[in-house]
């Protein structure tokens, strides 16, 4: 059979104006916005839980802990907030958040991200035990990431390609993990439990920070923890330099919210299983099956304000749902804690989600009052021989001790500078060099007196002390994370 030009040309034009429709739908198209989710709304959605991982498998109801929605809901790409901390206790669903953003990513909104654990042993068992089962039951994303059975499909233990990113899992006591890659999303569990200096080189939180540096203004940092000790706690010190957020829930007589509090439980004595919550306002007891509805109306309050624009979120046990932790529970731990001094720490880290204070035996006020002397604070004292200081760095300051030194290793706190700004910054230590360093200090004796030896403290912002000690050689870095045989040639006498 033969076409005759005619019948050609016909469907030539029908071809062209088929493949202009086509081209016109598809430019179109691109005009459609992504569909749009809050990862609380995705996880609802999408998100299946494994009876490897969890005690309760099946579709994730974010009704079970509506505490968490808000804290998942500041992790989307929607939300400003870069930086999230959550201070917790056990038993609240912390990391399973975590593990919805991370479906949330790889389905939503691709990217590089990393997540950190704290040792390279623990990465590889959450990832065969939490992060395998969440991709292999949520066909959404299982489709995106390819079977680690086919050849170059980019899935190991510690790595899962994705269409339009990648999820690199590492350990906190690996310095060439932290090194791996820029990540413009990145999730840090557990960070109470990582080591104070990693390879020499520095806090590893501070090393995975700055792994987020090029993705300054859409970056995403998810900070979780039970605390440790008070003081050294890690989680505790993101959590008081953000804006604190606390769950206040309503009593359920008066309709007084409150946060949930472990001082307003009731029970009888030598009776912790029949604790009940009594209102701060009216005093109303109620049973731990009231927490259901009580948690349902529940709404996060911030107590603070942050300087950077951290959001933090604090949150016991007493907040675990009905059927995980009750309130009996955590009043039996207490009692037990009681008799059994040594389990109180676990109780306050993990029930309470509170850092411990260490009990150590205080010297008498009385002989300390009768020791004191009165001398002019920035002035030396007459007694004073040299001058030292100490500088403790932390993100957004530096905090500075003169002291004089005497006969017998006698010595006076001369001056406490606190230098606001961001530690990153050259500014913020040429201010150091200025108003600390090269200032002379007066002396009783009408005389001048210069610092001669300056000690700062390189467990965070490690590079950035060295760069500073290096040029300024009356400086010397130190610190409680050094090792005795780490040198200390950088000494030098100013004057």
């Amino acid at each position: 059979m033969t076409l005759g030009r005619e019948n050609l040309n016909s469907i030539k034009s029908g071809l062209i104006k088929h493949d202009s429709a086509f081209v016109q739908n598809t430019y179109l198209k691109s005009f459609v916005p992504e569909e749009y989710y809050l990862v609380s709304e995705w996880a609802d959605k999408y998100r299946l839980l494994s009876g490897k991982s969890s005690a309760e498998p099946g579709l994730w109801k974010t009704s079970r802990t509506p505490y968490l929605k808000e804290i998942m809901d500041q992790l989307s790409t929607s939300s400003p907030t870069q930086r999230i901390v959550f201070m917790k206790g056990a038993q609240i669903g912390g990391t399973e958040a975590g593990n919805n953003w991370i479906g949330y990513i790889i389905h939503i909104a691709p990217g590089p991200m990393m997540e950190v654990s704290p040792t390279v042993d623990l990465v590889k068992r959450n990832s065969k035990q939490r992060i395998d089962p969440l991709l292999l039951d949520v066909p959404e994303l299982l489709e995106r990431v390819r079977p680690a059975r086919e050849r170059d499909s980019g899935n190991t233990i510690l790595s899962k390609d994705f269409q339009g990113g990648v999820l690199i899992m590492t350990g906190a006591n690996s310095a060439a993990g932290l090194r791996s890659m820029p990540a413009r999303y990145l999730f840090m569990d557990e960070i109470d439990a990582y080591p104070g200096d990693v390879g020499n080189e520095g806090d590893p939180i501070l090393l995975a920070e700055r792994r987020s540096a090029t993705f300054r203004h859409r970056r995403k940092i998810f900070m979780v923890s039970t605390p440790t000790i008070k003081g050294i706690s890690r989680v505790q010190r993101e959590f008081e330099k953000s804006d604190q957020r606390y769950f206040f829930v309503p009593c359920t007589k008066c309709d007084h919210f409150q946060p949930l509090q472990f001082t307003q439980l009731r029970w009888p004595e030598g009776s912790p299983q029949e604790a009940q919550y009594a209102c701060t306002e009216c005093g109303h007891l109620m049973h731990n099956s009231d927490k259901t509805q009580m948690l349902a109306k529940g709404e996060w309050r911030a107590t603070a304000t942050s300087a950077d624009g951290t959001v933090g979120f604090h949150l016991s046990s007493l907040y675990s749902p009905v059927g995980w932790f009750s309130w009996s529970d955590a009043t039996v731990l207490f009692e037990e804690a009681k008799r059994n001094p040594e389990l109180m720490k676990g109780f306050v880290n993990t029930v309470l989600g509170e850092p411990f204070e260490e009990s150590s035996e205080a010297p008498e006020w009385q002989r300390l009052y009768e020791r004191r002397e009165n001398f002019s604070q920035s002035v030396v004292p007459k007694d004073g021989l040299f001058l030292t200081a100490g500088v403790d760095v932390q993100k957004d300051r530096l905090e500075c001790e003169v002291v004089a030194w005497g006969r017998g290793k006698e010595s006076w706190s001369v001056d406490y500078i606190i230098i606001d700004g961001d530690t990153a910054r050259p500014e913020t230590w040429q201010r150091l060099d200025s108003e600390v360093l090269q200032k002379d200090w007066p002396h009783e004796s009408g005389h001048s007196m210069p610092i001669r030896v300056m000690a700062v403290d390189f467990g965070y912002a490690t590079q950035d002390v060295y760069a500073f000690v290096k040029n300024h050689p009356q400086a010397v870095w130190g610190g409680s994370g050094a090792r005795a045989s780490q040198p200390r040639t950088a000494v030098a006498v100013k004057g």
